[in-house]
């Protein structure tokens, strides 16, 4: 059964990269080229559910394209994404800083659908010799819905994330 979080890396990476700010996934299933400049690279560090109701029972609504009722459950999570970034070695840093700065603002003024971010952090820029490039390590933390719909019979049939509902 799906935990809701197969393609949360893909979700982020497609965020910033809408923005402005180069990323990828982390461990691709495919090789990939070596970036010429700056790249955010984007993995799942943790994630913690708890229960958001009575066994995680969230209600039911009306499937118009079934034309059925279908029950929900959900769990809140708090996912902590890594987004380090990672530049060719040549130069100062800059490129690394200005690409920090564009991932801070396009995180620090919406974020992605269905994320909330709670915190965001990051480390001092150093030069990483296992891939003779510059890092910063950089961390975001988000709340999200993992929310389940199953049909009359009990069983699972779509499993997305939804976003935390902003007051």
């Amino acid at each position: 059964m799906s935990a809701g979080l197969e393609h949360i890396r893909r979700h982020m990476a497609d965020f910033l990269n809408s923005r402005g700010v180069r990323a990828v996934t982390a461990w691709p299933m495919t090789p990939r080229r070596e970036p010429e400049g700056p790249v955010a690279v984007v993995s799942l560090r943790g994630c913690r559910a708890g229960p958001a109701s009575f066994q995680n029972y969230l209600g039911d609504r009306y499937n118009e394209e079934t034309g059925r009722w279908e029950e929900q459950y959900g769990r809140k999570a708090e996912i902590t994404f890594g987004l380090d970034l990672y530049a060719p070695e040549k130069g100062d840093g800059e490129a690394v800083q200005a690409a920090f700065d564009a991932l801070a603002g396009a995180l620090l003024l919406g974020g992605p659908e269905g994320l909330e971010l709670q915190s965001f952090s990051c480390g001092q820029t150093v030069r990483d010799g296992e891939s003779r490039r510059l890092k910063r390590p950089v961390e975001a933390v988000c709340t999200a819905w993992l929310c389940a719909v199953s049909d009359a019979g009990g069983a699972f049939v779509d499993f997305e994330l939804r976003g935390v509902r902003k007051v």
